[in-house]
C-alpha cells in the first residue's frame, strides 16, 4: 500500500513535480504527510488567492486563475473503489459531423417536409449528393431541415430539383424562415375543418380500404377486378416514389419492393393479397409519420416558444413611445416590455428591481424562477405575474432557444456508432435479401421442377421480408426520442454518439467551485492576530482586493461593503505569481498571501490555519510587509457553500453504480472536508493541465464523464469519454461539453445517465425486435406457411413495435 498524504489510500500513486510558471523558479513544498515516513512530491497548484494577468472575463465559477503557482498544497486524494481489472478502448470521435463550409463555398439550408423517417433522410442525402458541385450535405431529421454546401459560384437550383425528383418537398431557405414556417405549420392543425384535414391526411389509405371493403362485399367475378383496380390506385402513388428514388441513387428504397411484390401478386392472380400490401403499407407509413411527429414535439415545441412580435420601449422628446416590431429587429440594448402570460422574444436583463419567470420549457423546472435587477433571463421564459421591463441583450438569431436548436442539430449530426453500423447493414441487408428471393424464384422450379407460381409467391413475400424499415429506425428513433425526452428534461445530449458513451460510463469526476458548490466564497472568519480591530483589517484586505474579478477577492471587498467600511485607496498594486496579492496603503506595504508562503507564522497560528481548512475553508493571511518580512496580522476565512443537492446527486450516483471524484485546485484539506461531507473520492491542487493527467489516468482503465463549469474545466472535459456541462457555466465549456444541464441542478446528471441506459436497452430490443421477427417470418415463408400479407404485416408490424417501444422513452423520467 502506497503511503500518502494525511494517511490515505490513493487509487494510485501521484507522481507530480511543481512545474513553474513562465517566468518563475521552480520550487518544492512540503507534503505535510502525517505520518513523517514517505515523502510523497507534490505538483503545481495554484495559489487559492492570486490574481495574475486577469483580463476580467473569468467566470465567477472558475476556482483557479489560468496560471498559479504552488502554496503548501501536495497533490493529495482520497481513495476511490478500486480500478475494473478490465481496459476499456479509447473513445473515438464521433463520426460524420456537420462540418463548417469550406473558405469560398455557400451554405444553404431548407425546411425538407414529407419525411417520415430517418431512412427517409438517408435518401434525400443520396439524392442530393449526386448533383454536380455538391461539397457537403446533411438532413437533420429532428429539425427537418436539410444542409448543403455547395462550390463557389453555383445556384442551388439543382439541389432544390434533386430532392423533388426524390418526392420530397423544400420549404424556404435559411433557419428564420424555417422556423418561421415550421411555427405556422404546427399551428395548421388548431384551423380549420378538423375532420376535413384527417380526410385530407389519410385519403389514400381510407379509399384504398373502401374500394377493398366494396370488392370483399362483392361477388368473386366482380369483386376481383375491383381488387385490381384499388392495387392499381394505391400502386400509383407508391410506384412513382420508387421510380424517383431509383433514379436518384436509391434503388432498394422500400417503394420498389413494395412495387414489384405488388405487381407480382397481380400477375399470379392474388388481387386481394396486392391491395393488402399496399394498404398495410401506407399504414405502416402513416405510423412512421406520426412517430416522427411525437419525436420531434419536443423541438417544435422550443421553436414555438419565441414570440414573433416585441414591444419595444423607446424614449423620445415627446416621452416614452411604445411600439411592435417583430422580435428579429430587436438589437442588443433595446427596452422592450412583456405582460403576464408573455415570452420573452430574446435575451434579456431585468430592470425591474424583482420579477418572477416560468422557464420549464427551457430546464424542466416547473417552479417559477425569482429574478433580481440586473439578471440575465432567456428567451422563451414566461413573466408569471406582473408587466417587465428588460433590456435586450441577444443578437437575433443567437439568443438562448436558438442556441439550443443549434446543440440539438449538431448533435444529430454526431451518430451513435451502433446506428452507423446498422445504417452500413441495412445497405447490404435489402440486396442480399432480393438476391436470395431470386434464387428462391428460380432455383426449385428450374433445379427441381417445381411450381413456378408457387415460388415466384414465396419470392416475393421473401423480398418484402427484406424490406429493412425497422432495423434502419431501430435506432435512430430511440436516440430521437431520447434526445427529445432530455431535451423535456433541461439536459442536452450533443447526439447517438454522446448518449451511447454516456450509457458506458461508471466514473463521475467533478470540479468543485460552481460545479459542486455556488460558485460563491463568503468570508466567514476574520482572526486578528496582533490585537488589531478586525474590522479595520477587514477594510485593509478589501483595499487591495479592489478591482479583482476572483471570487475569492469579491467575497473579501463584498462583506466590507455590508458591513459599510470605508476603504483607503491603496496604490502600486500587484499581483504576486504564486504567492497572492499586495497595495500601498498610507505609504505601508500590505499583502494578501497563502499560508505557505508567510514564514513568520508560529506553530499556534499555523494549528488554527490547519483546524479552518480542515473544515472545507481556504484560508489567506493579511501581511504588514517589513524589510524583506512579511508579518501576520490577520487570518481571513473563506467558504463556498455547497450546492444545496449535492449530496442527494451523489448518492442517486452511487447507486446507479457510479464512482465520483472531485478535481480541485483547492488545497488538500479543504478539499478533503468538502469530499468527505459528500461522501466522494478527491484530488486536490491541481491546475487544469493537472486535471488533463487525472482525468487520463482514470480514463486509461474507466469510462469517465468530467462535469464543470469553467473555462479551466473544457481541456479535462475535452479528454473525458464525455463532458457535461453545467448550465450556469461558461461559453467555452458548453461548446467543449457532450451535454449540458440547462437548468444547473446535479440531480440532472443521474437522471441523464438513466435514460441513455434506457435507450442503449431500448436500441437493443428494437433491433432484436426487427431482426428476430424478420428471421421467424423468412423460416415460414420459404415453408409456404406465411403469404404476402403476412409478410408485409410482418414488417409493419416490426415497424410499429419498433416505433412504439422507442417512443416509450418520452415518458422516461
Amino acid at each position: 500500500m502506497s503511503k500518502s498524504c494525511c494517511n490515505h489510500q490513493h487509487a494510485a500513486p501521484i507522481k507530480a513535480v511543481s512545474k513553474a510558471a513562465p517566468g518563475q523558479s521552480e520550487h518544492h513544498h512540503d507534503s505535510h504527510c502525517c505520518d513523517n515516513t514517505t515523502p510523497v512530491s507534490c505538483c503545481s497548484t495554484p495559489t487559492p488567492h492570486e490574481h495574475a494577468s486577469r483580463d476580467g472575463n473569468e467566470s465567477p465559477g472558475d476556482e483557479e486563475p489560468p496560471r498559479g503557482s504552488c502554496h503548501d498544497q501536495a497533490c493529495c486524494s482520497a481513495p476511490l473503489s478500486p480500478a475494473h481489472d478490465h481496459k476499456h478502448e479509447h473513445d473515438m470521435p464521433p463520426a460524420d459531423p456537420l462540418v463548417a463550409p469550406e473558405q469560398g463555398n455557400s451554405r444553404h439550408s431548407w425546411q425538407v417536409l414529407g419525411m417520415d423517417c430517418p431512412s427517409c433522410a438517408r435518401k434525400i442525402e443520396t439524392a442530393v449528393n449526386r448533383v454536380s458541385g455538391v461539397q457537403q450535405a446533411r438532413v437533420l431529421f429532428a429539425t427537418e431541415k436539410l444542409v448543403v454546401d455547395l462550390a463557389p459560384g453555383l445556384s442551388p437550383d439543382p439541389v432544390t430539383a434533386a430532392v423533388l425528383a426524390a418526392g420530397f418537398q423544400l420549404k424556404g431557405e435559411s433557419a428564420d424562415k424555417q422556423a418561421a414556417g415550421r411555427k405556422q405549420a404546427s399551428q395548421q392543425p388548431l384551423q380549420g375543418n378538423l375532420f376535413g384535414n384527417f380526410l385530407g391526411k389519410y385519403w389514400q389509405p381510407l379509399s384504398l380500404a373502401g374500394l377493398m371493403l366494396v370488392a370483399a362485399l362483392l361477388p368473386k367475378e366482380l369483386g376481383q377486378p375491383l381488387f385490381t383496380l384499388a392495387t392499381l390506385w394505391g400502386l400509383w402513388p407508391i410506384s412513382r416514389k420508387a421510380w424517383a428514388l431509383t433514379k436518384s441513387g436509391s434503388p432498394f428504397a422500400i417503394e420498389t419492393l413494395m412495387t414489384v411484390a405488388a405487381v407480382g401478386a397481380l400477375f399470379l392472380g392474388e388481387t386481394a393479397e396486392a391491395a393488402m400490401v399496399l394498404l398495410l403499407f401506407m399504414l405502416g407509413e402513416h405510423l412512421e409519420a406520426y412517430a416522427a411527429g411525437r419525436a420531434r414535439a419536443g423541438v417544435t415545441a422550443l421553436m414555438a416558444l419565441v414570440p414573433d412580435k416585441a414591444l419595444r420601449i423607446r424614449t423620445t422628446a415627446e416621452g416614452e413611445v411604445r411600439e411592435e416590431v417583430a422580435a428579429d429587429e430587436l438589437r442588443p440594448g433595446d427596452i422592450i416590455e412583456i405582460a403576464p402570460g408573455a415570452r420573452l422574444p430574446a435575451d434579456a436583463r431585468l430592470l425591474d428591481e424583482l420579477g418572477a419567470f416560468d422557464e420549464s420549457a427551457l430546464t424542466g423546472e416547473s417552479i417559477p424562477v425569482e429574478r433580481h435587477q440586473g439578471d440575465k433571463v432567456p428567451a422563451g421564459s414566461l413573466a408569471a405575474d406582473r408587466v417587465l421591463r428588460l433590456e435586450v441583450v441577444s443578437e437575433p438569431g443567437n439568443n438562448a432557444i436558438d442556441r439550443i436548436l443549434h446543440l440539438i442539430e449538431e448533435a444529430e449530426s454526431q451518430r451513435a456508432p451502433i446506428e452507423r453500423f446498422i445504417d452500413r447493414f441495412s445497405r447490404w441487408y435489402t440486396p442480399a435479401m432480393m438476391l436470395v428471393a431470386l434464387l428462391v424464384v428460380l432455383v426449385p422450379p428450374l433445379a427441381f421442377g417445381q411450381s413456378w407460381d408457387e415460388w415466384i409467391y414465396r419470392g416475393l413475400a421473401l423480398l418484402l421480408i427484406g424490406c429493412p424499415c425497422a432495423l434502419v429506425i431501430s435506432t435512430p428513433a430511440a436516440v430521437t426520442s431520447a434526445l427529445a425526452a432530455a431535451t423535456r428534461q433541461g439536459a442536452l445530449i450533443k447526439g447517438g454518439a454522446a448518449l451511447e458513451r454516456l450509457a458506458h460510463i461508471d466514473t463521475v469526476a467533478f470540479d468543485k467551485t460552481g460545479t459542486l458548490t455556488l460558485g460563491k466564497p463568503q468570508l466567514t472568519e476574520l482572526v486578528s492576530l496582533n490585537g488589531q480591530p478586525e474590522t479595520e483589517l477587514l477594510a485593509l484586505a478589501a483595499a487591495i482586493e479592489q478591482g479583482s474579478h476572483h471570487p475569492l477577492a469579491r467575497a473579501v471587498v463584498a462583506n466590507a461593503t455590508e458591513q459599510g467600511l470605508t476603504l483607503a485607496e491603496a496604490r502600486d498594486l500587484r499581483a504576486l505569481p504564486g504567492m497572492g496579492v499586495e497595495g500601498r496603503i498610507n505609504g505601508e506595504l500590505w499583502q494578501l498571501l497563502a499560508p505557505s508562503r508567510v514564514a513568520a507564522l508560529n506553530m499556534e497560528q499555523q494549528t488554527r490555519i490547519a483546524s479552518l481548512e480542515q473544515q472545507g475553508k481556504t484560508v489567506v493571511v493579511l501581511c504588514q510587509s517589513s524589510g524583506d518580512k512579511a508579518l501576520p496580522v490577520a487570518l481571513l476565512a473563506l467558504r463556498d457553500q455547497i450546492r444545496p443537492e449535492a449530496a442527494a446527486a451523489l448518492q442517486e450516483l452511487n447507486r446507479l453504480g457510479l464512482n465520483s471524484i472531485m478535481l480541485t485546485g483547492d488545497n488538500p484539506r479543504a478539499a478533503e472536508a468538502i469530499a468527505t461531507e459528500l461522501g466522494m473520492g478527491w484530488r486536490a491542487g491541481l491546475l487544469p493541465e493537472n486535471k488533463v493527467e487525472e482525468i487520463a489516468k482514470l480514463a486509461s482503465t474507466r469510462k469517465v464523464a468530467m462535469i464543470g463549469d469553467g473555462i479551466n474545466d473544457a481541456p479535462a472535459m475535452k479528454r473525458a469519454s464525455i463532458g457535461i456541462a453545467m448550465g450556469g457555466g461558461t461559453d467555452v465549456a458548453l461548446e467543449t461539453a457532450d451535454a449540458a444541464l440547462t437548468h444547473n441542478q446535479l440531480g440532472g446528471i443521474a437522471a441523464m445517465i438513466r435514460l441513455s441506459r434506457a435507450a442503449l436497452a431500448n436500441i437493443h430490443q428494437n433491433i432484436a425486435l426487427a431482426l428476430g421477427l424478420k428471421a421467424i417470418f423468412l423460416v415460414t415463408s420459404l415453408l409456404g406457411i406465411t403469404g404476402l400479407w403476412i409478410a408485409v404485416l410482418a414488417d409493419t408490424g416490426a415497424t410499429a413495435l419498433v416505433t412504439a417501444n422507442a417512443l416509450r422513452l418520452l415518458r422516461k423520467r
